[in-house]
């Protein structure tokens, strides 16, 4: 893989927005002719195609290939990355407890433009589950650094929600 392979792979999910349903095979094929390049065993290609299967409406089909990849020692920021999409299709499968059980872990790593995600994803999986108040404990929190005031309070809201005694 190199930053040409990186490039042509932007370009093709820069179109996903874009694209009619009637066009979804023509994406997976053309991202299966790029994971087609790379090496049989590297974690990027079933992360690609987990994307693109679960960016065309079958999270049963991306989820297999996101545990594929993540097993395959996909890390840094794909990885995370497979994490939250793999929550996600989870969660839509009827399945949140497990997206809870792979995010929960992710609160607590090195922060990056991902954090966010991550809670949101959490907070809809804890809402699947009937945890509404830690969802929105979540939501809050991650929304409080990004006002132009209110943040402390706000900051402040959220923990009450899931720890009232403090």
């Amino acid at each position: 893989m190199n930053q040409d392979w990186e490039d042509r792979v932007a370009a093709v999910w820069a179109r996903i927005g874009e694209l009619p349903e009637s066009e979804a095979p023509a994406f997976r094929a053309r991202i299966d002719a790029l994971v087609a390049e790379l090496p049989a065993d590297s974690p990027i290609g079933p992360f690609e195609q987990a994307g693109a299967w679960d960016s065309t409406g079958h999270p049963d089909r991306a989820v297999p290939l996101y545990r594929q990849a993540l097993e395959r020692g996909l890390g840094g920021y794909r990885g995370r990355r497979a994490k939250i999409q793999l929550s996600s299709s989870l969660r839509n499968l009827g399945r949140p407890e497990e997206g809870v059980k792979l995010l929960t872990p992710e609160l607590d790593a090195p922060s990056d433009e991902l954090d966010d995600a991550v809670r949101a994803c959490l907070a809809l999986c804890l809402s699947s589950l009937g945890r509404d108040r830690e969802g929105l404990s979540l939501v809050l929190g991650a929304l409080a650094p990004h006002l132009p005031r209110y943040q402390r309070s706000m900051a402040n809201y959220a923990r009450l929600l899931v720890d009232p005694g403090d």
